[in-house]
């Protein structure tokens, strides 16, 4: 028998215990946090940083709404003023990292946020900026590409977890047989960056995958081990061969510093805009 309503009571139901997305901040209070933390970050040549940081951290927020105004105000000189967008190629590889960041944010938070706010980026693009992304998948495993995908996650598990990579390694299979299984796989084809490097469109390097992590559990908050083993990773990406000058920043001191603090600055706008709305 083919089920096409919802019984009134499972919809009854669906609807208690808050199921709404959260009140997203105003347009303009947004604005205001979005250009204080981009003017900072540009000062310390770390805008790639800031747009995966501010991406991840609306995301983890659960405010979709908000991460199409992100796009927005990094690829426009007046956000409100479509006319006055960046180069397309700019635009492209504007959204291109935009939702590689949101891919990586799967591994954090979950599908659900990620779904709802892939879709409020998807919707804030414009025609020829999806003309311009890539369609094709580049994670569909084969028999010809599992052994590299498994290597990459093994070696993105080392180089976030050393000198405790066995050790936990051991103490995650022991709650579930696949678990580990399960994570080493993602961390290959989804975490750890795209083979091709910055001729990849969208690719997220090593550290920036850090920057995912750190700001989307700083964001979750609840969840304080995994903070501070991410947190780790990141000040580990300083030694990865190959740094661009923003990466060694980042994964300095100071830069993770900074990556937390601007985490904070975001979400404390996100999270007055709810409390308010609640009163």
């Amino acid at each position: 028998m083919v089920v096409k309503h919802l019984p009134p009571t499972v919809k009854q139901l669906l609807a208690l215990r808050n199921p709404n997305l959260p009140q997203a901040p105003s347009y303009a209070k947004l604005n205001a946090v979005l250009k204080s933390t981009y003017d900072d970050a540009k000062r310390r040549k770390a805008e790639n940083g800031w747009l995966t940081l501010s991406t991840c951290t609306l995301l983890t927020a659960n405010v979709p709404s908000s991460v199409g105004q992100l796009y927005h105000f990094a690829t426009r000189t007046d956000p409100a003023d479509a006319s006055t967008r960046l180069e397309l190629t700019a635009a492209i590889n504007t959204a291109a990292r935009m939702r590689e960041s949101a891919m990586k944010s799967s591994i954090f938070v979950g599908v659900p946020r990620t779904i709802l706010s892939l879709a409020g980026l998807h919707e804030s693009l414009e025609d020829d900026v999806k003309a311009g992304l890539r369609k094709e998948s580049k994670r569909t495993a084969t028999p010809q590409n599992v052994g590299e995908i498994l290597d990459r996650g093994q070696n993105l598990w080392n180089s976030i977890y050393t000198p405790h990579e066995v050790k936990l390694h051991d103490k995650l299979a022991s709650y579930h047989p696949d678990f580990m299984a399960f994570i080493l796989q993602a961390y290959g084809s989804v975490l750890a960056p795209l083979p091709g490097g910055d001729a990849e469109q969208g690719n997220i390097s090593r550290a920036l995958g850090s920057v995912v992590g750190t700001a989307c559990l700083r964001a979750e908050g609840g969840v304080g081990p995994q903070l501070i083993s991410h947190v780790f990773g990141l000040l580990k990406a300083r030694d990865v061969e190959g740094l661009s000058e923003e990466d060694y920043w980042l994964s300095s001191d100071e830069g993770t510093e900074w990556v937390i603090r601007t985490v904070d600055s975001i979400l404390d706008v996100v999270h007055e805009g709810q409390v308010k709305s609640k009163l």
